[in-house]
Protein backbone atom coordinates (compact mmCIF):
# COMPACT_ATOMS: atom_id res chain seq x y z
CA UNK A 1 0.00 0.00 0.00
CA UNK A 2 1.07 3.55 -0.68
CA UNK A 3 0.71 6.64 1.46
CA UNK A 4 -0.57 9.96 0.18
CA UNK A 5 -3.42 11.28 -1.92
CA UNK A 6 -5.32 9.03 -4.23
CA UNK A 7 -3.83 9.21 -7.71
CA UNK A 8 -5.50 9.30 -11.09
CA UNK A 9 -4.88 6.40 -13.44
CA UNK A 10 -3.56 6.81 -16.93
CA UNK A 11 -4.40 4.04 -19.37
CA UNK A 12 -3.57 3.63 -23.02
CA UNK A 13 -6.34 2.78 -25.46
CA UNK A 14 -7.10 -0.92 -25.36
CA UNK A 15 -5.31 -1.44 -22.08
CA UNK A 16 -7.05 -3.31 -19.29
CA UNK A 17 -9.05 -0.91 -17.21
CA UNK A 18 -7.51 -1.64 -13.82
CA UNK A 19 -8.19 0.64 -10.85
CA UNK A 20 -5.60 2.88 -9.32
CA UNK A 21 -4.10 1.46 -6.16
CA UNK A 22 -5.92 2.48 -2.94
CA UNK A 23 -3.79 4.55 -0.61
CA UNK A 24 -3.79 5.25 3.11
CA UNK A 25 -4.77 8.82 3.93
CA UNK A 26 -2.14 9.07 6.67
CA UNK A 27 0.87 7.08 7.75
CA UNK A 28 -0.62 6.74 11.23
CA UNK A 29 -3.55 4.78 9.75
CA UNK A 30 -1.18 2.31 8.12
CA UNK A 31 0.84 2.04 11.34
CA UNK A 32 -2.26 1.37 13.45
CA UNK A 33 -3.52 -1.18 10.92
CA UNK A 34 -0.15 -2.95 11.07
CA UNK A 35 -0.18 -2.97 14.87
CA UNK A 36 -3.75 -4.24 14.91
CA UNK A 37 -2.86 -7.06 12.53
CA UNK A 38 0.29 -8.04 14.43
CA UNK A 39 -1.30 -7.95 17.89
CA UNK A 40 -4.21 -10.37 17.92
CA UNK A 41 -5.93 -12.99 20.01
CA UNK A 42 -2.82 -15.17 19.99
CA UNK A 43 -1.10 -12.60 22.18
CA UNK A 44 -3.86 -13.06 24.74
CA UNK A 45 -4.19 -16.83 24.81
CA UNK A 46 -0.88 -18.26 23.54
CA UNK A 47 1.73 -15.93 25.03
CA UNK A 48 0.66 -16.32 28.70
CA UNK A 49 0.46 -20.10 28.33
CA UNK A 50 3.94 -20.32 26.78
CA UNK A 51 5.27 -18.21 29.65
CA UNK A 52 3.66 -20.52 32.18
CA UNK A 53 4.97 -23.65 30.47
CA UNK A 54 8.48 -22.36 29.75
CA UNK A 55 9.56 -20.96 33.08
CA UNK A 56 7.95 -17.55 33.43
CA UNK A 57 10.61 -14.89 32.98
CA UNK A 58 12.97 -17.46 31.44
CA UNK A 59 10.72 -17.51 28.39
CA UNK A 60 11.16 -13.77 27.84
CA UNK A 61 14.85 -14.19 27.02
CA UNK A 62 14.43 -16.36 23.87
CA UNK A 63 11.19 -14.54 23.04
CA UNK A 64 12.83 -11.11 22.92
CA UNK A 65 15.85 -12.51 21.09
CA UNK A 66 13.67 -14.06 18.38
CA UNK A 67 11.64 -10.87 18.16
CA UNK A 68 14.75 -8.80 17.46
CA UNK A 69 16.62 -11.10 15.05
CA UNK A 70 13.67 -12.81 13.36
CA UNK A 71 10.28 -11.20 13.88
CA UNK A 72 11.12 -7.56 13.20
CA UNK A 73 13.48 -8.22 10.23
CA UNK A 74 10.92 -10.47 8.52
CA UNK A 75 8.16 -7.92 9.07
CA UNK A 76 10.39 -5.24 7.57
CA UNK A 77 11.18 -7.53 4.64
CA UNK A 78 7.51 -8.11 3.86
CA UNK A 79 6.76 -4.39 4.09
CA UNK A 80 9.53 -3.60 1.61
CA UNK A 81 8.35 -6.22 -0.89
CA UNK A 82 4.73 -5.11 -0.59
CA UNK A 83 5.57 -1.42 -0.90
CA UNK A 84 7.86 -1.93 -3.89
CA UNK A 85 5.68 -4.26 -5.93
CA UNK A 86 2.40 -2.58 -4.87
CA UNK A 87 0.59 -5.87 -5.30
CA UNK A 88 -0.96 -8.63 -3.21
CA UNK A 89 1.09 -11.65 -2.06
CA UNK A 90 0.60 -13.70 -5.23
CA UNK A 91 1.88 -11.06 -7.67
CA UNK A 92 4.49 -9.81 -5.20
CA UNK A 93 6.11 -13.24 -4.81
CA UNK A 94 5.78 -13.94 -8.54
CA UNK A 95 7.69 -10.71 -9.09
CA UNK A 96 10.44 -11.48 -6.62
CA UNK A 97 10.91 -15.18 -7.49
CA UNK A 98 8.66 -16.68 -10.17
CA UNK A 99 9.69 -20.22 -9.13
CA UNK A 100 8.20 -19.70 -5.68
CA UNK A 101 5.09 -17.76 -6.68
CA UNK A 102 3.20 -20.58 -4.94
CA UNK A 103 4.30 -19.06 -1.64
CA UNK A 104 2.02 -16.10 -2.37
CA UNK A 105 -0.80 -18.45 -3.31
CA UNK A 106 -0.23 -20.41 -0.09
CA UNK A 107 -0.42 -17.13 1.85
CA UNK A 108 -3.83 -16.42 0.36
CA UNK A 109 -5.03 -19.95 1.10
CA UNK A 110 -3.86 -19.80 4.73
CA UNK A 111 -5.44 -16.38 5.22
CA UNK A 112 -8.79 -17.56 3.88
CA UNK A 113 -8.78 -20.78 5.92
CA UNK A 114 -7.86 -18.87 9.07
CA UNK A 115 -10.49 -16.17 8.56
CA UNK A 116 -13.23 -18.83 8.42
CA UNK A 117 -12.54 -20.10 11.93
CA UNK A 118 -10.86 -17.04 13.47
CA UNK A 119 -14.14 -15.16 13.30
CA UNK A 120 -15.66 -17.89 15.47
CA UNK A 121 -13.53 -16.56 18.34
CA UNK A 122 -15.04 -13.14 17.72
CA UNK A 123 -18.43 -14.88 17.87
CA UNK A 124 -17.58 -16.34 21.29
CA UNK A 125 -16.37 -12.93 22.46
CA UNK A 126 -19.71 -11.41 21.41
CA UNK A 127 -21.57 -14.15 23.32
CA UNK A 128 -19.59 -13.43 26.48
CA UNK A 129 -19.91 -9.67 25.93
CA UNK A 130 -23.70 -9.81 25.84
CA UNK A 131 -23.73 -12.28 28.76
CA UNK A 132 -21.65 -9.86 30.83
CA UNK A 133 -24.59 -7.49 31.21
CA UNK A 134 -26.19 -9.83 33.74
CA UNK A 135 -25.96 -9.62 37.51
CA UNK A 136 -24.60 -11.86 38.81
CA UNK A 137 -22.43 -13.02 35.91
CA UNK A 138 -23.76 -16.36 34.59
CA UNK A 139 -20.40 -18.03 35.25
CA UNK A 140 -20.11 -16.62 38.76
CA UNK A 141 -21.84 -19.50 40.56
CA UNK A 142 -23.20 -23.02 40.06
CA UNK A 143 -26.90 -22.18 40.55
CA UNK A 144 -27.79 -22.55 36.87
CA UNK A 145 -29.68 -25.13 34.85
CA UNK A 146 -26.60 -26.16 32.86
CA UNK A 147 -24.41 -26.85 35.91
CA UNK A 148 -23.53 -30.40 36.93
CA UNK A 149 -23.31 -31.88 40.47
CA UNK A 150 -19.51 -31.65 40.18
CA UNK A 151 -19.60 -27.89 39.73
CA UNK A 152 -17.73 -25.76 42.25
CA UNK A 153 -17.51 -22.02 42.73
CA UNK A 154 -13.82 -22.24 43.57
CA UNK A 155 -10.86 -23.52 41.56
CA UNK A 156 -9.40 -26.76 42.88
CA UNK A 157 -6.70 -29.24 41.92
CA UNK A 158 -9.22 -32.06 41.59
CA UNK A 159 -9.86 -33.46 38.11
CA UNK A 160 -13.29 -34.64 39.25
CA UNK A 161 -14.70 -31.16 39.73
CA UNK A 162 -15.18 -28.26 37.34
CA UNK A 163 -15.58 -24.55 37.96
CA UNK A 164 -18.64 -22.50 37.14
CA UNK A 165 -16.74 -20.73 34.34
CA UNK A 166 -15.66 -24.06 32.82
CA UNK A 167 -19.23 -25.32 32.77
CA UNK A 168 -20.59 -22.09 31.32
CA UNK A 169 -18.11 -22.36 28.43
CA UNK A 170 -18.61 -26.09 27.86
CA UNK A 171 -22.26 -26.73 28.64
CA UNK A 172 -23.98 -23.37 28.16
CA UNK A 173 -22.23 -21.62 25.25
CA UNK A 174 -20.81 -24.56 23.29
CA UNK A 175 -23.15 -27.37 24.43
CA UNK A 176 -20.07 -29.43 23.61
CA UNK A 177 -20.38 -33.04 22.44
CA UNK A 178 -18.17 -35.89 23.66
CA UNK A 179 -15.97 -35.92 20.57
CA UNK A 180 -15.55 -35.12 16.91
CA UNK A 181 -17.53 -38.25 15.98
CA UNK A 182 -20.67 -36.73 17.51
CA UNK A 183 -21.57 -33.64 15.46
CA UNK A 184 -24.67 -32.52 17.34
CA UNK A 185 -26.77 -29.65 16.01
CA UNK A 186 -26.21 -26.01 15.12
CA UNK A 187 -26.07 -23.62 18.08
CA UNK A 188 -28.50 -21.03 16.77
CA UNK A 189 -27.40 -18.32 19.18
CA UNK A 190 -23.82 -18.70 18.03
CA UNK A 191 -24.88 -18.84 14.38
CA UNK A 192 -26.68 -15.49 14.68
CA UNK A 193 -23.65 -14.00 16.42
CA UNK A 194 -21.43 -15.39 13.65
CA UNK A 195 -23.60 -13.50 11.15
CA UNK A 196 -23.25 -10.38 13.29
CA UNK A 197 -19.46 -10.78 13.42
CA UNK A 198 -19.25 -11.00 9.63
CA UNK A 199 -21.54 -7.98 9.26
CA UNK A 200 -19.13 -6.02 11.45
CA UNK A 201 -16.18 -7.20 9.36
CA UNK A 202 -17.89 -6.29 6.09
CA UNK A 203 -18.78 -2.75 7.07
CA UNK A 204 -15.25 -2.17 8.33
CA UNK A 205 -13.52 -3.25 5.11
CA UNK A 206 -16.01 -2.89 2.23
CA UNK A 207 -14.47 0.45 1.20
CA UNK A 208 -10.92 -0.87 1.51
CA UNK A 209 -8.39 1.35 3.28
CA UNK A 210 -10.88 4.24 3.24
CA UNK A 211 -13.06 2.48 5.83
CA UNK A 212 -10.42 0.35 7.55
CA UNK A 213 -8.15 3.36 8.05
CA UNK A 214 -10.81 5.07 10.15
CA UNK A 215 -11.83 2.00 12.15
CA UNK A 216 -8.29 1.16 13.32
CA UNK A 217 -8.03 4.44 15.23
CA UNK A 218 -10.32 2.80 17.77
CA UNK A 219 -9.83 -0.96 17.38
CA UNK A 220 -6.01 -0.77 17.50
CA UNK A 221 -5.77 1.63 20.46
CA UNK A 222 -8.68 0.64 22.71
CA UNK A 223 -7.18 -2.74 23.77
CA UNK A 224 -4.18 -0.95 25.26
CA UNK A 225 -6.44 1.30 27.31
CA UNK A 226 -8.12 -1.78 28.78
CA UNK A 227 -4.82 -3.58 29.37
CA UNK A 228 -3.40 -0.56 31.22
CA UNK A 229 -6.57 -0.34 33.32
CA UNK A 230 -6.34 -4.05 34.15
CA UNK A 231 -2.66 -3.68 35.02
CA UNK A 232 -3.35 -0.82 37.43
CA UNK A 233 -6.26 -2.65 39.05
CA UNK A 234 -4.60 -6.06 39.31
CA UNK A 235 -1.33 -4.63 40.63
CA UNK A 236 -3.27 -3.74 43.79
CA UNK A 237 -4.61 -7.27 44.37
CA UNK A 238 -3.12 -9.77 46.85
CA UNK A 239 -0.37 -11.84 45.24
CA UNK A 240 0.34 -9.27 42.52
CA UNK A 241 4.03 -9.05 43.48
CA UNK A 242 4.31 -12.84 43.13
CA UNK A 243 2.83 -12.60 39.65
CA UNK A 244 5.22 -9.86 38.55
CA UNK A 245 8.14 -11.84 39.96
CA UNK A 246 6.96 -14.94 38.10
CA UNK A 247 7.09 -13.15 34.75
CA UNK A 248 10.38 -11.33 35.37
CA UNK A 249 12.58 -13.74 37.35
CA UNK A 250 13.65 -16.72 35.21
CA UNK A 251 12.60 -19.30 37.81
CA UNK A 252 9.44 -21.22 38.54
CA UNK A 253 7.55 -19.10 41.02
CA UNK A 254 4.22 -19.61 42.70
CA UNK A 255 1.80 -17.13 41.31
CA UNK A 256 -1.30 -17.33 43.50
CA UNK A 257 -4.63 -16.51 41.99
CA UNK A 258 -7.46 -15.07 44.02
CA UNK A 259 -8.47 -18.66 44.71
CA UNK A 260 -5.05 -19.70 45.96
CA UNK A 261 -4.21 -22.18 43.20
CA UNK A 262 -0.67 -22.14 41.69
CA UNK A 263 -0.53 -20.87 38.14
CA UNK A 264 1.13 -24.12 37.04
CA UNK A 265 -2.12 -25.92 37.86
CA UNK A 266 -4.22 -23.37 36.00
CA UNK A 267 -2.15 -22.88 32.84
CA UNK A 268 -4.10 -23.84 29.75
CA UNK A 269 -3.78 -22.90 26.10
CA UNK A 270 -6.23 -21.48 23.61
CA UNK A 271 -9.89 -20.78 24.31
CA UNK A 272 -9.64 -22.29 27.80
CA UNK A 273 -7.46 -19.42 28.97
CA UNK A 274 -9.55 -16.62 27.46
CA UNK A 275 -13.04 -18.00 28.08
CA UNK A 276 -12.51 -19.95 31.32
CA UNK A 277 -9.71 -18.56 33.48
CA UNK A 278 -10.10 -14.86 32.68
CA UNK A 279 -13.88 -14.85 33.27
CA UNK A 280 -13.28 -16.77 36.49
CA UNK A 281 -10.88 -14.05 37.62
CA UNK A 282 -13.32 -11.25 36.73
CA UNK A 283 -16.06 -12.97 38.72
CA UNK A 284 -14.00 -12.42 41.87
CA UNK A 285 -13.18 -8.77 41.17
CA UNK A 286 -15.14 -5.74 42.36
CA UNK A 287 -17.63 -4.48 39.77
CA UNK A 288 -17.27 -7.78 37.90
CA UNK A 289 -19.71 -6.85 35.13
CA UNK A 290 -17.75 -3.73 34.17
CA UNK A 291 -14.42 -5.56 33.90
CA UNK A 292 -16.00 -8.42 31.96
CA UNK A 293 -17.65 -6.06 29.46
CA UNK A 294 -14.42 -4.15 28.88
CA UNK A 295 -12.33 -7.30 28.55
CA UNK A 296 -14.55 -9.02 26.01
CA UNK A 297 -14.97 -5.79 24.06
CA UNK A 298 -11.17 -5.65 23.98
CA UNK A 299 -11.13 -9.20 22.58
CA UNK A 300 -13.61 -8.09 19.93
CA UNK A 301 -11.30 -5.24 18.87
CA UNK A 302 -8.23 -7.51 18.80
CA UNK A 303 -10.05 -10.06 16.69
CA UNK A 304 -11.48 -7.53 14.24
CA UNK A 305 -8.06 -6.02 13.49
CA UNK A 306 -6.55 -9.38 12.60
CA UNK A 307 -9.62 -10.44 10.65
CA UNK A 308 -9.44 -7.26 8.54
CA UNK A 309 -6.02 -8.27 7.25
CA UNK A 310 -6.92 -11.90 6.52
CA UNK A 311 -10.01 -11.01 4.50
CA UNK A 312 -8.20 -8.20 2.67
CA UNK A 313 -5.46 -10.63 1.58
CA UNK A 314 -8.07 -12.73 -0.19
CA UNK A 315 -9.88 -9.75 -1.71
CA UNK A 316 -6.73 -7.97 -2.90
CA UNK A 317 -5.20 -11.09 -4.45
CA UNK A 318 -8.32 -11.97 -6.41
CA UNK A 319 -8.81 -8.37 -7.54
CA UNK A 320 -5.18 -8.23 -8.70
CA UNK A 321 -5.59 -11.36 -10.80
CA UNK A 322 -9.19 -11.26 -12.04
CA UNK A 323 -10.24 -7.63 -11.80
CA UNK A 324 -12.06 -7.36 -15.15
CA UNK A 325 -13.90 -10.66 -14.71
CA UNK A 326 -14.93 -9.89 -11.12
CA UNK A 327 -16.15 -6.37 -11.95
CA UNK A 328 -18.10 -7.78 -14.89
CA UNK A 329 -19.84 -10.25 -12.58
CA UNK A 330 -20.25 -8.19 -9.39
CA UNK A 331 -20.32 -4.67 -10.95
CA UNK A 332 -18.83 -3.13 -7.77
CA UNK A 333 -15.94 -4.13 -5.54
CA UNK A 334 -18.18 -3.77 -2.48
CA UNK A 335 -20.40 -6.60 -3.77
CA UNK A 336 -17.38 -8.82 -4.35
CA UNK A 337 -16.17 -8.18 -0.78
CA UNK A 338 -19.67 -9.12 0.38
CA UNK A 339 -19.47 -12.41 -1.58
CA UNK A 340 -16.11 -13.26 0.04
CA UNK A 341 -17.53 -12.57 3.50
CA UNK A 342 -20.59 -14.72 2.80
CA UNK A 343 -18.44 -17.62 1.58
CA UNK A 344 -16.18 -17.46 4.63
CA UNK A 345 -19.20 -17.22 6.93
CA UNK A 346 -20.79 -20.35 5.44
CA UNK A 347 -17.53 -22.28 5.81
CA UNK A 348 -17.42 -21.27 9.47
CA UNK A 349 -20.82 -22.78 10.31
CA UNK A 350 -19.35 -26.18 11.41
CA UNK A 351 -17.50 -24.27 14.14
CA UNK A 352 -20.77 -23.07 15.68
CA UNK A 353 -22.27 -26.55 15.88
CA UNK A 354 -22.05 -28.55 19.09
CA UNK A 355 -18.97 -30.25 17.65
CA UNK A 356 -17.55 -26.83 16.81
CA UNK A 357 -14.79 -26.65 19.42
CA UNK A 358 -13.20 -29.79 17.98
CA UNK A 359 -13.44 -28.46 14.42
CA UNK A 360 -11.92 -25.18 15.59
CA UNK A 361 -9.03 -26.88 17.40
CA UNK A 362 -8.30 -29.14 14.42
CA UNK A 363 -8.22 -26.24 11.95
CA UNK A 364 -6.16 -24.05 14.25
CA UNK A 365 -3.56 -26.76 14.90
CA UNK A 366 -2.96 -27.69 11.28
CA UNK A 367 -3.20 -24.15 9.88
CA UNK A 368 -1.72 -21.77 12.46
CA UNK A 369 0.98 -24.19 13.65
CA UNK A 370 1.85 -26.58 10.80
CA UNK A 371 1.27 -24.65 7.56
CA UNK A 372 2.74 -21.31 8.61
CA UNK A 373 6.15 -22.82 9.42
CA UNK A 374 6.51 -24.24 5.89
CA UNK A 375 5.33 -20.95 4.44
CA UNK A 376 7.90 -18.93 6.42
CA UNK A 377 10.81 -21.08 5.20
CA UNK A 378 9.95 -20.74 1.51
CA UNK A 379 9.15 -17.04 1.82
CA UNK A 380 12.64 -16.29 3.14
CA UNK A 381 14.16 -18.41 0.36
CA UNK A 382 12.10 -16.60 -2.28
CA UNK A 383 13.23 -13.08 -1.43
CA UNK A 384 16.74 -12.15 -2.57
CA UNK A 385 18.24 -9.88 0.09
CA UNK A 386 20.76 -8.11 -2.13
CA UNK A 387 18.03 -6.88 -4.46
CA UNK A 388 15.84 -6.14 -1.45
CA UNK A 389 18.37 -3.58 -0.21
CA UNK A 390 18.61 -2.11 -3.71
CA UNK A 391 14.84 -1.77 -3.91
CA UNK A 392 14.75 -0.13 -0.48
CA UNK A 393 17.38 2.36 -1.65
CA UNK A 394 15.32 3.10 -4.78
CA UNK A 395 12.28 3.90 -2.66
CA UNK A 396 13.88 5.75 0.24
CA UNK A 397 17.37 6.70 -0.91
CA UNK A 398 18.96 4.54 1.79
CA UNK A 399 20.00 0.89 1.84
CA UNK A 400 19.14 -1.41 4.71
CA UNK A 401 21.75 -1.32 7.47
CA UNK A 402 24.13 -4.20 8.12
CA UNK A 403 21.96 -5.63 10.92
CA UNK A 404 18.95 -6.22 8.68
CA UNK A 405 21.08 -7.54 5.83
CA UNK A 406 22.74 -10.10 8.12
CA UNK A 407 19.36 -11.11 9.56
CA UNK A 408 17.83 -11.54 6.08
CA UNK A 409 20.81 -13.34 4.58
CA UNK A 410 21.99 -15.59 7.44
CA UNK A 411 20.12 -15.52 10.73
CA UNK A 412 16.50 -15.71 9.52
CA UNK A 413 16.99 -18.62 7.06
CA UNK A 414 19.01 -20.61 9.60
CA UNK A 415 16.66 -20.01 12.53
CA UNK A 416 13.49 -20.72 10.57
CA UNK A 417 14.97 -23.92 9.13
CA UNK A 418 16.04 -25.09 12.60
CA UNK A 419 12.60 -24.28 14.03
CA UNK A 420 10.91 -26.17 11.18
CA UNK A 421 13.13 -29.22 11.70
CA UNK A 422 12.48 -29.31 15.44
CA UNK A 423 8.76 -28.73 14.84
CA UNK A 424 8.71 -31.81 12.61
CA UNK A 425 10.74 -33.90 15.07
CA UNK A 426 8.64 -32.88 18.06
CA UNK A 427 5.32 -32.81 16.21
CA UNK A 428 2.33 -33.99 18.22
CA UNK A 429 -1.11 -34.76 16.79
CA UNK A 430 -3.89 -32.31 17.52
CA UNK A 431 -5.75 -32.69 20.80
CA UNK A 432 -8.22 -30.73 22.85
CA UNK A 433 -7.52 -31.01 26.55
CA UNK A 434 -7.37 -34.75 27.29
CA UNK A 435 -9.25 -35.61 24.10
CA UNK A 436 -7.04 -37.00 21.32
CA UNK A 437 -8.49 -36.76 17.82
CA UNK A 438 -9.03 -40.10 16.05
CA UNK A 439 -6.83 -40.99 13.06
CA UNK A 440 -9.45 -40.02 10.47
CA UNK A 441 -9.75 -36.55 12.03
CA UNK A 442 -5.95 -36.18 12.00
CA UNK A 443 -6.12 -37.07 8.31
CA UNK A 444 -8.66 -34.31 7.75
CA UNK A 445 -6.30 -31.96 9.55
CA UNK A 446 -3.47 -32.81 7.16
CA UNK A 447 -5.81 -32.23 4.21
CA UNK A 448 -6.50 -28.75 5.65
CA UNK A 449 -2.76 -28.16 5.99
CA UNK A 450 -2.07 -29.35 2.46
CA UNK A 451 -4.81 -27.05 1.18
CA UNK A 452 -2.27 -24.24 1.60
CA UNK A 453 1.13 -25.98 1.39
CA UNK A 454 0.34 -27.74 -1.90
CA UNK A 455 0.34 -24.43 -3.77
CA UNK A 456 4.11 -24.07 -3.31
CA UNK A 457 5.11 -27.11 -5.44
CA UNK A 458 2.19 -26.53 -7.82
CA UNK A 459 3.28 -22.95 -8.42
CA UNK A 460 6.88 -24.06 -9.05
CA UNK A 461 5.76 -26.77 -11.49
CA UNK A 462 3.55 -24.32 -13.38
CA UNK A 463 6.35 -21.78 -13.68
CA UNK A 464 8.77 -24.36 -15.08
CA UNK A 465 6.09 -25.65 -17.45
CA UNK A 466 5.27 -22.30 -19.05
CA UNK A 467 8.81 -20.90 -19.31
CA UNK A 468 10.64 -21.42 -22.64
CA UNK A 469 14.01 -23.11 -23.20
CA UNK A 470 15.86 -26.06 -21.73
CA UNK A 471 15.55 -27.14 -18.09
CA UNK A 472 18.64 -25.13 -17.13
CA UNK A 473 17.29 -22.07 -18.92
CA UNK A 474 13.90 -22.54 -17.24
CA UNK A 475 15.53 -22.74 -13.81
CA UNK A 476 17.60 -19.63 -14.47
CA UNK A 477 14.57 -17.65 -15.63
CA UNK A 478 12.44 -18.93 -12.75
CA UNK A 479 14.71 -17.39 -10.11
CA UNK A 480 15.19 -14.10 -11.96
CA UNK A 481 13.11 -11.30 -10.40
CA UNK A 482 10.81 -9.58 -12.83
CA UNK A 483 7.64 -7.49 -12.92
CA UNK A 484 4.63 -8.87 -14.82
CA UNK A 485 2.73 -6.77 -17.33
CA UNK A 486 5.64 -5.31 -19.26
CA UNK A 487 6.85 -3.16 -16.39
CA UNK A 488 10.12 -4.98 -15.68
CA UNK A 489 12.27 -1.97 -16.58
CA UNK A 490 9.98 0.69 -15.20
CA UNK A 491 11.43 2.65 -12.27
CA UNK A 492 9.59 2.67 -8.99
CA UNK A 493 8.47 6.30 -9.33
CA UNK A 494 6.84 5.52 -12.71
CA UNK A 495 4.86 2.69 -11.11
CA UNK A 496 3.19 5.09 -8.69
CA UNK A 497 5.79 4.85 -5.94
CA UNK A 498 6.53 7.34 -3.20
CA UNK A 499 8.55 9.59 -5.51
CA UNK A 500 6.01 9.49 -8.32
CA UNK A 501 4.63 12.59 -9.88
CA UNK A 502 1.64 13.34 -7.65
CA UNK A 503 -1.10 13.35 -10.24
CA UNK A 504 -0.59 10.09 -12.08
CA UNK A 505 0.18 6.41 -11.64
CA UNK A 506 1.25 4.85 -14.92
CA UNK A 507 -0.30 1.55 -15.99
CA UNK A 508 1.16 1.34 -19.47
CA UNK A 509 4.82 1.76 -20.32
CA UNK A 510 3.80 3.48 -23.55
CA UNK A 511 2.98 6.67 -21.66
CA UNK A 512 5.96 9.01 -21.46
CA UNK A 513 6.58 11.17 -18.43
CA UNK A 514 8.85 14.23 -18.31
CA UNK A 515 12.54 13.53 -18.18
CA UNK A 516 13.90 12.26 -14.88
CA UNK A 517 17.30 10.70 -14.15
CA UNK A 518 17.05 6.93 -14.67
CA UNK A 519 17.09 4.68 -11.64
CA UNK A 520 18.29 1.09 -11.86
CA UNK A 521 15.42 -1.24 -11.07
CA UNK A 522 16.28 -4.77 -10.05
CA UNK A 523 12.80 -6.24 -9.97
Amino acid sequence: MEFGPRRATAVTPGADMEPDRPTWSRQIEFTLAGIGCAVGLGNVWRFPYLCYRSGGGAFLVPYLLMLVVLGIPLLYMELIVGQYTRRGPVHALATVCPLLKGVGMATVAISFIMCTYYNVVITWALYYLFSSFQAPLPWQNCNNTWNTPNCTNHATNSSLSSTASQEFFKYKMLEQTSGVDETGVVRWELLLLLFLAWILIYFCIFKGVKSTGKVVYFTALFPYVILIALLINNAQLPGALDGITFFIVPEWGKLLSVEGVPVTDLAVDGPGLVFVLYPQAFANMPVAQLWAVMFFFMLLCLGLDSEFAMVEVMVTSLMDEFYLHLIKIFKRKELFVFAVCVAACLLGIPCVMQVGIYVFQLMDHYTAIVSIMFLAVFEVIAICVNRLSDNLEEMTGKRANIFFRVCWLVIAPVLITVILIFSIIQFKPARYGDYVFPPWAQGVGWVIAMGSIIWIPLGAAHTLWVLPGSLIQKLKLSVTPRTPGGMSKMPYYERGGADAYPGIAVISSNIHLPEKPPIQTNL
